[in-house]
């Protein structure tokens, strides 16, 4: 009983775990398309990228960073001790090779954030980073957590309290 109680414990959270984490993409990957399709279509990268630039280290503020072919930063509202932070770039060629890419980014301890890259392909061609911080959705995750750990020890005790009423009505009917 312990097993499948610890099992359906732990499908509950992955469950509920990987629904938030692949949800912190949704507002990214809209801006990152629609932020590729506008390049390629010929529209300038400064009227694409916000120039309020936002610390990437204590704001939860989307973000987006333009790179051309080799991967440089050429536009960026994000900012990371006063500079443009760089993905590594494995990111690019895996970009280049399927289109997309939806990764957890860390470009410092304590700094995560939820990015997708997309490719543009057009007058300029190039790649565009859209991001946010995964700041609130870990907080999330970390109550769930402890939300079904709490279930889980309950559910344990239960089944704890239930076999031994069982066995002691057996034992007596059995006398």
């Amino acid at each position: 009983m312990a097993i499948i109680i610890t099992g359906c414990s732990g499908l509950i959270y992955a469950v509920v775990q990987q629904d938030l984490r692949q949800s912190a993409d949704d507002p990214q990957i809209q801006m990152a398309e629609d932020a590729a399709a506008k390049l390629a279509g010929g529209q300038q990268v400064q009227f694409i990228v916000p120039t309020e630039k936002i610390n990437i280290a204590n704001s939860l503020a989307p973000y987006i960073i333009v790179f051309d072919t080799t991967g440089k930063p050429i536009a960026s509202s994000a900012q990371l001790d006063g500079q443009t932070p760089t993905i590594p770039p494995g990111v690019f060629d895996y970009v280049r090779q399927h289109g997309e890419d939806r990764i957890t980014w860390q470009p410092q301890p304590g700094v995560r954030s939820a990015v997708v890259v997309t490719q543009f392909q057009g007058p300029n061609s190039g790649f565009v980073l859209a991001g946010r911080s995964l700041r609130e959705v870990e907080i999330r995750e970390d109550d769930i957590l402890h939300i079904v750990e709490v279930g889980w020890l309950g559910m344990l005790l239960v089944s704890l309290l239930a076999t031994v009423i069982i066995f002691r009505l057996l034992w007596r009917s059995s006398r």
